[in-house]
């Protein structure tokens, strides 16, 4: 029973980590349908005729989190986000210490996250999110790190608000990602 766990944990650690694998390849790739990768420092990758990109993958992390973070831990997350700094050249580091903030500040909240229903949680994430968008570009100005504009920010922000319940549908329909019920237990007997 703990092998089936133990590999269960690991297919879903591989899986996470295929899917940001093609979302980078999308990301990189100069594809002209999709608009051209901005490399600029700061950028936030593809665009659609001047609108930044939802960043699929921070909604993807944050919901991931949200129904099931026995299944993505904290260095996974960690060393995903921080290959994404360095490709998107972005600053190493400062975004994946505040992605992997925010995981661990829900992590901690996992119990009471359970009894929250969805537009309670996803006001919830919103918050975070901007929040998240909001110190990033404070450490970014105090460091005096070029940056791209506020609107397209505040306009990649809302994209991935706005992609959030996509995401979350997704996890819970597509892989069988739920959260836990209060008191629900797992082959083992263990409490999840």
């Amino acid at each position: 029973m703990a092998e089936r766990s133990l590999s269960s944990r690991l297919w879903y650690i591989a899986l996470f980590i295929g899917i940001g694998a093609l979302i980078w390849l999308f990301r990189l790739l100069p594809l002209q349908g999709l608009g051209d990768v901005t490399r600029e420092p700061g950028a936030t990758g593809i665009s659609w005729d001047g609108w930044p990109a939802p960043d699929l993958m921070l909604a993807l992390i944050l919901a991931w989190v949200v129904r099931r973070p026995d299944m993505l831990p904290a260095p996974v997350i960690a060393g995903y986000v921080f290959v994404e700094d360095i490709l998107m050249m972005r600053p190493p580091g400062l975004w994946a210490l505040i992605v992997l903030g925010m995981t661990e500040f829900l992590r901690k909240r996992n119990q009471t996250l359970r009894g929250l229903s969805f537009w309670l949680e996803y006001a919830l994430i919103s918050a975070l999110m901007l929040g998240m968008f909001l110190f990033n570009r404070m450490v970014l100005g105090i460091v005096m790190v070029p940056q791209a504009p506020l609107g397209l920010s505040l306009a990649q922000f809302i994209g991935t608000v706005a992609i959030y319940p996509l995401v979350a549908a997704a996890l819970h329909f597509g892989l069988s990602l739920r959260k836990p019920a209060t008191g629900e237990v797992d082959d083992l007997g263990q409490k999840l």
